[in-house]
């Protein structure tokens, strides 16, 4: 049975589903799974053994119509027996239309009965242990396995021998103690509606830092350098000298590599919060007041995953339809203050972090 897996968009939609193709190739025999994701994502992506073959799309596919056609070609020259869609967008039901699979699955929208065979409402329940971003997707496994083995698989990023050493020789090289604790610091979110403000993050990192002596890792893209330095600024002089800016990798593997040596992660939620927990690493996310923590925290009863939410404390806030939370997300972000954080974070590094040296 030839499989195609859906999923162009981000580095944390894609780690998630990399769950649909672990399942498939555990549970149906001789199952080839091809895994259709964007450029940008396929770092998270490689050497995953369960993933027999990558399809990337690239974006001139987005840019040109003639490109984009004949991709489609290439979709269905492949003659795939099954395509489950994860994302359920127009650009996907093309693909899945023209794949030309006898078996089609993915989510119930007012335009996809008309293209699968298989379509499915989103779950809202709160009571799972693995979170709605992964429910929602081995939902889409039901047509083809009707019970799995282990539900409670989580996604990994593997990385070769080589890579993993190359990071112990950049944090050798650095010259920073063996038995210091090592935190990421994710300074900022995909944009500014998901960046947690700079200023309270600094008092954060302060509190961590008066806690403990620690080595901070700074996950930024070199376009935003300014807002790191300003980051810096606002840091104490304490904080200031644990944080380690001359370790930074250029390439999304590297960065990986480096990740994997890091005792936790701590920062806004987003891609990078997906990555460390599926490099097995402890994680405190801050999600931003517009995101849904019931759609994103995955795996809750884990205690090495924390993460906090405006409605943790303001319940209300959820009351609030979610495109107005994001249109006055700054009016939100100014009452999530960091002594709301402050106790559960440092009950974390305490827990996580410290307790582990």
């Amino acid at each position: 049975m030839k499989i195609l897996v859906i999923q162009q968009k981000m580095i944390g939609d894609v780690l998630a589903s990399t769950l649909i193709c672990e399942h498939l190739k555990r549970e149906l025999q001789n199952a080839k799974v091809h895994f259709l994701i964007n450029e940008n994502a396929t770092a998270v992506v490689e050497g995953n053994p369960f993933v027999d073959k990558t399809v990337i799309f690239k974006n001139e596919y987005r840019k040109s119509k003639i490109e984009f056609y004949r991709f489609l070609k290439s979709i269905r020259n492949a003659k795939y027996d099954v395509v489950i869609d994860v994302l359920c967008k127009l650009e996907s039901n093309l693909i899945a239309l023209f794949s030309g699979a006898k078996t089609k699955i993915s989510y119930k929208k007012w335009y996809s009965r008309f293209v699968y065979d298989h379509v499915f409402e989103y779950s809202q329940n709160e009571g799972k242990r693995v979170g709605l971003a992964i429910e929602n997707r081995l939902l889409l496994l039901s047509p083809l396995i009707k019970k799995l083995q282990n539900p409670l698989l989580e996604p990994k990023v593997y990385l070769s021998k080589d890579e993993i050493e190359a990071a112990r020789e950049l944090l050798m090289n650095s010259g920073i103690p063996d038995d210091r604790p090592k935190i990421m610091v994710g300074v900022l979110g995909s944009g500014p509606t998901k960046t947690y403000p700079l200023p309270y993050l600094a008092k954060l990192l302060d509190d961590i830092s008066a806690k403990c002596s620690v080595a901070f890792f700074l996950n930024y893209l070199p376009s935003q350098k300014e807002a790191v330095d300003e980051l810096l600024q606002l840091c104490n002089e304490k904080t200031r000298e644990s944080i380690h800016g001359e370790v930074f990798c250029l390439s999304l593997r590297s960065f990986l590599a480096l990740l994997s040596q890091c005792d936790a992660y701590f920062g806004n939620e987003g891609g990078v919060t997906n990555m460390s927990k599926a490099l097995g690493l402890p994680n405190f996310s801050i999600f931003s007041p517009w995101i849904s923590k019931k759609g994103w925290f995955t795996y809750p009863e884990k205690s090495s995953n924390e993460a906090v939410h405006l409605s943790d404390f303001e319940p209300k806030i959820l009351d609030i339809p979610k495109k107005e939370r994001k249109q006055n997300v700054q009016q939100y972000y100014k009452r999530f203050t960091p002594e709301l954080c402050k106790p559960l974070l440092l009950d974390f590094i305490e827990r996580e972090v410290i307790a582990d040296q």
